[in-house]
């Protein structure tokens, strides 16, 4: 395992290495109004007179008479385009980031004595812009300003600013703050019915056209301090957002009273004020902007960000691991299988030789951190796996801790000498912060604090003592709240605490447990990304096909997992090495009715169209669950892909709010393989694609169906379309191999 990491950049100025000289692919035009700068494929245009900008993307999509602003606490709003003068420059520059112009826009002449400067990189080398602000207070040395919302780009109604997404089916991506409470993304559209839409997404978001993916992917790439939001306003008229802000300072609490993927549940669950910036000089985040092929510029994203902030690597085949939260439930108190029968499932698993060939298999044990087994318990198990060539996992809850209500005053914190009261969050009035509500509830705990370094040394020594080399870490977003009181007083923000607890825990995990465990993130943040091999894509998933489904909870259904996944792919290969789709089931979940086969080999698909390293929750005390393990879960070609997962990319997205998706996915190679999920009850789902959208060469092709790699089907030579149909409630996974081979 190998840390990757660039230095940090936080700001644009300190980055850049000026050079002299003409940038070939780029093009400055200085007008007595305007400044404009081109590259191949965007231009930006700032106005002299009104401090306003306007950015136009090759595929179409504009921004016009854009602004940023700070809102500072003493002098209030200050946006760039209520200065007096506005004062642009260009200069070159060349770095390990890449090469280009950069355009610094100085604002100045307000009330406040406050300058703001704008800073956009256009490079030659790369098809995106990247764009902050920083504010900045004129006069005295020592003077200090401060802000909880500072932007760096903004389309505001008052300054006759808008986003014009072409395409026929537009759309607006909007994302959750976390991957809790099994929260949607959401596709929102334009609808006759409905005119304009509002809402809030979290960290990025992008418009495009839904009938060919163009549009323009936006996002921060700063996660040292703030949270950012994406509060967006839809025009009535389709394909134009007339309000839009790219702002630092999102802290949003939950709110019953509203649908949970519309401000109910979906974004950052903070009880108080996001923490202040406060100096002589304050920053927003850095904004990645890349118009085009939404799923390209994602791809990007994703690698930015890890130029930025670095991200781990993993040496050797990825982990397969079977869980026992499928069995035994959250905490295990009903004694299903644990402890009696689980050495029945080592003994199992051992006999899959596919499922062995490649990683040692983990055996994870959940919630571990109930107590409910001890030690000395899992690390006789953990010699008995070892024996198996198979390995434990350990699961704990690093920054919350579970808890009676009326029982926290005096509640020891395991591995410490405090109190929990002398550990937790605290809100407005003081009182402590529940992440999860309810008189068996979940209490927030300060990452800064001298208890929680001592709490987590004191799971990752039990984690060693069993043996274990995969962790499961859980409930990571409650040590990214907002607080009113910190151990470290230095420490000001929610986002500035989780990575000073995130990189505490990887720090004493290699040294405690050695660099050779793999880290997986369950709720958590999106970002920081850097301090975990992966992390899941959505909520625990109970593998039913649908939310709906009769029998079963409605959540955790396969759909609901995949249409998130549809777009988050693009985080495999770049945020992280895998994805983690949570576990399939062979026959049912927990108390859940029986799953069929279809299901499965949709939930099997939907972890290999992610890029998922692969996990099973079954109970193989069943016979039904043996016989089907070893016709899926030990599949050879199975095996062998899960070795070395890859995310698919999507040809079909998911959209809308329907259970009835209908999504498609291809990964490119030497044998092109292809995804496709129908979770429609009612309709087949018929879809024809060319050579050219999946890049398939001239010659002909024989499909093969991929859990049998027999033939069932061909792409002529010459024949310059095909068409795939997938049964109601199925999924198909097959390989295009070329003729000759």
């Amino acid at each position: 395992m190998k840390f990757q990491k660039r230095p940090v950049i936080k700001y644009l100025i300190p980055c850049l290495l000026l050079l002299s000289g003409t940038v070939a692919a780029q093009k400055i035009t200085k007008n007595d109004d305007s400044l404009v700068v081109s590259t191949a494929e965007s231009s930006v245009a700032v106005n002299y007179k009104t401090g306003r900008l306007n950015y136009h993307f090759g595929n179409g999509v504009v921004l016009n008479n854009t602004i940023a602003y700070v809102t500072e606490l003493s002098s209030g709003y200050l946006p760039t385009s209520a200065c007096q003068t506005h004062q642009a420059s260009t200069d070159e520059f060349n770095n390990e980031s890449g090469k280009g112009v950069r355009i610094v826009i100085r604002h100045s002449g307000n009330s406040a004595g406050i300058t703001l400067t704008q800073q956009v990189l256009l490079f030659q080398d790369h098809p995106y812009l990247l764009v902050n602000l920083s504010a900045e207070k004129n006069n005295g040395v020592n003077a200090q300003i401060e802000t909880r919302d500072i932007c760096a780009l903004a389309v505001l109604p008052q300054e006759k600013a808008e986003l014009l997404q072409p395409g026929a089916e537009p759309r607006f991506l909007d994302v959750p703050f976390d991957n809790d409470n099994w929260s949607h993304i959401l596709e929102r559209r334009w609808d006759n019915s409905k005119p304009g839409f509002t809402g809030i997404s979290y960290e990025f978001a992008s418009a495009y056209n839904n009938d060919d993916f163009s549009g323009l992917v936006m996002g921060s790439i700063s996660h040292d301090f703030w949270k950012t939001g994406i509060v967006y306003r839809a025009a009535a008229q389709k394909g134009i957002i007339d309000s839009l802000k790219i702002y630092d300072g999102a802290a949003t609490e939950d709110n019953s009273a509203l649908p949970p993927d519309y401000g109910g549940n979906d974004g950052t669950h903070d009880h108080t004020l996001h923490g202040t910036m406060k100096g002589k000089s304050l920053n927003s985040s850095i904004i990645y902007l890349c118009g085009g092929d939404t799923r390209k510029a994602f791809v990007d994203y994703g690698n930015v960000n890890v130029f930025f902030n670095g991200r781990l690597s993993w040496q050797g085949d990825a982990p397969v691991y079977w869980n026992s939260f499928g069995v035994e439930g959250v905490l295990g108190y009903e004694g299903r299988m644990m402890p009696k029968d689980v050495t029945k499932i080592s003994d199992f698993i051992q006999t899959l030789p596919n499922f062995n060939k490649y990683a040692k298999p983990v055996i994870s044990i959940d919630s571990y951190d109930q107590s409910i087994y001890t030690t000395s318990l899992l690390a006789s198990f953990g010699r008995y796996v070892g024996k198996k060539n198979q390995q434990l996992g350990f699961y704990f809850i690093p920054f919350a801790k579970w808890a009676w209500k009326n029982n926290t005053e005096n509640t020891k914190l395991e591995g410490t000498d405090y109190n929990l009261s002398d550990v937790v969050l605290r809100d407005d009035h003081n009182q402590p912060i529940w992440f999860k509500n309810g008189d068996w509830g979940c209490l927030a705990l300060d990452p800064t604090h001298p208890a929680v370094r001592q709490f987590v040394i004191y799971n990752l020594k039990e984690a060693k003592a069993i043996g274990a080399k995969f962790i499961k870490i859980d409930f990571l977003t409650a040590g990214a709240l907002e607080s009113t009181r910190r151990y470290d007083p230095n420490v000001r923000t929610g986002i500035q605490a989780y990575n000073y607890g995130m990189k505490m825990l990887k720090t004493l995990a290699d040294s405690i447990m050695g660099k050779d465990v793999f880290i997986t993130e369950a709720i958590s943040p999106m970002f920081p990304s850097q301090y975990a091999h992966t992390r899941f894509v959505s909520t625990d998933v109970y593998s039913h096909l649908r939310d709906d489904e009769p029998g079963f909870p409605h959540y955790g259904s396969t759909e609901g997992s995949l249409a998130n996944g549809s777009h988050l792919w693009w985080v495999q290969g770049t945020l992280w090495p895998y994805t983690n789709l949570d576990v399939a089931i062979m026959k049912n979940f927990e108390k859940n009715p029986d799953l069929t086969e279809n299901e499965i080999k949709a939930r099997l698909f939907a972890l290999m169209s992610m890029g998922s390293i692969l996990g099973d929750g079954s109970d193989y005390r069943d016979k039904l669950a043996d016989d089907r393990a070893e016709k899926y879960l030990d599949n050879k070609y199975l095996c062998a892909y899960f070795s070395n997962p890859k995310a698919f990319t999507p040809l079909k997205f998911a959209d809308g709010e329907t259970f009835d998706q209908q999504m498609a996915f291809y990964l490119p190679g030497a044998e092109t393989m292809v995804s496709l999920f129908n979770f429609d009850n009612k309709k087949q789902f018929d879809i024809t694609w060319r050579r050219a959208d999946l890049g398939l060469g001239a010659g002909e092709y024989i499909i093969k169906d991929f859990l049998t790699d027999q033939p069932i089907g061909k792409i002529a030579k010459g024949q310059d379309s095909f068409s795939f149909n997938v049964p109601t409630a199925d999924a198909i996974m097959v390989k295009l191999v070329p003729s000759n081979q």
